[in-house]
């Protein structure tokens, strides 16, 4: 049994770390990972909610809406620092449309609190690059 103990103490170690080792993705690195492949369009102040299929939040970045073919990328004028990829986004509006004046608020999924406020800024479209098949 005690030449056991070594052998679990060290498969523990390098465990941690592998685990320690790996470099978490910077925040503009997922971002550019996302939107690979598509051309930016001109921004645009509001997006029809009933084509938002979902939403992404990348730390300290962005909100990254999915309306089917376009992502639509948010950088907040005001509360980025608070965007947290595992907060869920609350949104109260009063029309069918997500505009740049509207306030998104944070909540933590595990303490169920708010855990901050962004203010949108405009959203810039982001399409997929039709490539042209050749003969």
């Amino acid at each position: 049994m005690r030449s056991l103990i070594p052998l679990i103490a060290g498969a523990a170690l390098v465990a941690t770390g592998a685990a320690q080792a790996a470099p978490r993705e910077a925040p503009e690195a997922k971002l550019a990972k996302m939107i690979e492949g598509r051309v930016a369009g001109e921004p645009v102040d509001c997006i029809n909610l009933r084509n938002v299929r979902s939403s992404r939040i990348i730390d300290d970045t962005a909100i990254v809406y999915d309306a089917g073919g376009t992502l639509y990328v948010n950088r907040p004028t005001a509360g980025r620092e608070s965007l947290d990829q595992h907060d869920t986004l609350v949104t109260k509006t009063h029309s069918t449309q997500l505009c740049s004046i509207d306030v998104v608020q944070l909540y933590d999924t595990g303490s169920r609190m708010n855990s901050g406020t962004v203010f949108l800024g405009k959203f810039i479209p982001h399409k997929r690059v039709k490539t042209r098949q050749r003969d």
